[in-house]
């Protein structure tokens, strides 16, 4: 199976909460890091337990999936009832089959507004996905 399609199995596995088929996309050994919040995430049943012990009223929109050589990139949207819209950015290793790593950049979509200084450069708005 191809990088792309084994990161594309992961999150649908998740949006499904097919938690089985989450943790057959992972590497036994995975290791994720969250820069935003400086958490990394270690072995499989970890990574299975942060998404499946997440709060519930959430969805997953898969925005692009991009072969980057040797790592998968993923850009998700993840809309969640009362709390917003996070986007996150994921940079995958895959091998043999399966996530081996990863690190993923979660933020609040809007959640923090630009600088004064960009203004003259900048607009507001919203890019097609």
């Amino acid at each position: 199976m191809e990088s792309t399609e084994v990161v594309r199995r992961y999150w649908s596995s998740v949006w499904s909460r097919d938690w089985n088929a989450v943790g057959e996309a992972l590497a036994e050994d995975v290791e994720v890091f969250w820069p935003v919040t400086r958490e990394v995430i270690r072995g499989r049943d970890n990574m299975v337990a942060v998404n499946s012990e997440h709060p519930n009223g959430w969805s997953i929109d898969v925005l692009n999936v991009y072969d980057a050589g040797e790592v998968v990139v993923s850009e998700v949207q993840v809309p969640q009832e009362d709390v917003g819209i996070f986007r996150v950015v994921s940079i995958w290793t895959v091998a043999d089959g399966v996530i081996a790593s990863g690190r993923e950049y979660w933020t609040l979509y809007g959640g923090e507004e630009g600088r004064d200084w960009r203004r003259k450069y900048a607009s507001v708005g919203d890019l097609p996905s």
